[in-house]
């Protein structure tokens, strides 16, 4: 874009100048009116009006300035660099090195990933205004700065796609088990862009393991899509999941990926792990047939990466399937004040509870987990195992 901007103007100054301003004039206005229908072109229009308008304020080169007149073009530019897709290109240019990767992220999920304040914050399990703070000094810093809209060369993708595979990651959750209680519980919008993402930055970097890894869990994930809700509109747990409508082509596919990367002999990174965790749970013909020790063994690799409490809540439950409710009870009691506004932990609770004989404390488990979920088919569902309980 800058490159186009040059040639049209012949100033490389104007040319920076104006994309920083138009990538800018995006990061207000999009949240507000939303994402133009081909957004490089739009930021095309924009960068080039505004270095129109800075040629006449500065009353110079009046020659180019009737020039760049001229070249003002309303239709979609040519693709150009190494990203060949107008979105996946934004969200490489907003994910800047310059801002830090919680900035990156949150701000291209506004911007760029289709997901509204509410669905960002609940993303990170922060307040609303929490997060409309961190994106507001986020834009701030791209001012201040004078941080400039550049699509990303080939050299700048590794520096970059840490941050682009948490937004597709995040993204893809966010399809996987919607948070808001206006939307359809299961987004498959959501769920099938992200997955389109995830193979394009597969293509453009196979030997990124981590995009390897990113593909393959949402391939394995998206499998078990056609079972996950009751017709009744009711979430169905793995364990009761009919596996016969589960997609054996994504399976195949994304157990390939896993085993592809088992190979390479490199070390797995978080989302490989998250892979071959999915690919134990896909490979069991039935529930009963998990390898939950392996899974467990999966999990304590990966807390050694990712030491959060989610990653520990899930590990928790992955060891009461092997050591029994009262073990992964322990467990959570160890995580409880971090996750005390997240449902999943006090849905999570709730079950072991149920497990342990505990009714009494399993019923406002369930309660608390009622009052803080937001997916229509979750709360169903915990509805339904409250009122059980007698």
């Amino acid at each position: 874009m800058v490159a186009a901007l040059a040639r049209n103007f012949g100033d490389l100054d104007v040319a920076e100048e104006a994309a920083a301003e138009a990538f800018a004039t995006a990061v207000e206005r999009w949240p507000a009116q939303g994402i133009p229908p081909n957004p490089g072109a739009w930021l095309m229009t924009t960068a080039n009006r505004k270095a129109i308008d800075r040629l006449r304020r500065e009353r110079k080169r009046d020659d180019k300035h009737r020039e760049a007149l001229m070249l003002v073009d309303h239709d979609p530019p040519e693709l150009v660099g190494v990203i060949d897709d107008d979105r996946l290109r934004l969200i490489f240019t907003c994910c800047h090195p310059a801002l830090s990767m919680e900035a990156q992220m949150a701000l291209t999920l506004r911007l760029v990933g289709g997901l509204t304040m509410p669905e960002v914050a609940r993303a990170f399990l922060v307040p609303e205004p929490t997060m409309g703070r961190r994106i507001t000094r986020a834009k701030h810093k791209i001012r201040a700065a004078g941080i400039p809209y550049r699509v990303p060369s080939a050299d700048d993708l590794p520096a970059r796609v840490v941050g682009v595979l948490a937004v597709l990651f995040l993204v893809f959750n966010e399809g996987y088990l919607a948070t808001g209680p206006d939307t359809d519980p299961v987004r498959a919008d959501l769920t099938a862009e992200a997955i389109r993402l995830a193979r394009l930055v597969h293509a453009l970097l196979p030997d990124d393991g981590e995009a390897t890894g990113l593909l393959a869990l949402m391939l394995l994930t998206e499998a078990r899509r056609p079972a996950r809700v009751w017709s009744s509109g009711e979430l169905v747990p793995l364990g009761e999941q009919d596996r016969g409508l589960w997609d054996r082509a994504l399976i195949d596919e994304g157990h390939a990926l896993v085993r592809a990367r088992l190979a390479s002999g490199v070390a797995p990174g978080r989302y490989q792990l998250l892979a071959a965790i999915n690919a134990v749970h896909t490979d069991a013909a039935d529930a009963r047939d998990t390898d939950w020790s392996q899974v467990v063994a999966l999990y304590d690799r990966l807390a050694r990466l990712d030491p959060s409490p989610i990653v520990a809540l899930n590990r928790a439950v992955a060891v009461a399937e092997v050591d029994g409710a009262e073990a992964g009870l322990e467990l959570l009691d160890g995580i409880a004040a971090r996750l005390d506004g997240y449902h999943a932990f006090h849905a999570t609770r709730a079950e072991l509870l149920r497990r342990a004989g505990r009714g009494v404390e399993a019923r406002a488990a369930y309660d608390r987990a009622i009052e803080l979920a937001g997916n229509t088919a979750e709360t169903a569902y915990l509805a339904r195992r409250r009122d059980e309980l007698g």
